[in-house]
């Protein structure tokens, strides 16, 4: 998967995202990236919840974020989100926060890290979990 055949997810901005003049809070936009990684994972067929009961696991590792322009009450947004490097313990995601002129509003690249939900020790990543999400 690269940029051009990303993984959509629609985002409205609500008031509970904003702070007093408007603008979204810098924490929510961790919220929208993560829920649009969920949304891509199950858009493959893949659970969380049922991998979790299987012992496996994904925690964010390492996060660098830009952000760019506010995002402002009402907005209706898309996250873009991809796979940038799939590696036998963790997968790098890109991924875009935009308007509806395609302007970049927030970039982040977030490691997520596959780990025993116990022990919290990196496992290696189920081959179907990387042959879907290399799609």
């Amino acid at each position: 998967m690269t940029e051009e055949n990303a993984f959509e997810w629609p985002i409205t901005i609500y008031y509970e995202d904003t702070d007093l003049g408007g603008i979204v809070y810098h924490a929510n936009y961790l919220k929208f990236f993560e829920r649009a990684r969920t949304e891509l994972f199950r858009s493959h067929g893949v659970s969380l919840q049922e991998f979790f009961q299987l012992d496996v696991s994904f925690v964010v590792r390492h996060i660098d974020i830009d952000f760019l322009s506010g995002a402002k009450l009402d907005d209706q947004l898309v996250v873009r989100t991809w796979p940038a490097n799939i590696r036998r313990a963790s997968i790098d995601f890109c991924q875009v926060l935009v308007n509806n002129a395609g302007q970049a509003l927030c970039k982040a690249m977030v490691q997520v890290a596959c780990v025993h939900p116990k022990t919290m020790k990196p496992i290696k990543i189920p081959e179907v979990i990387k042959s879907e999400i290399s799609k």
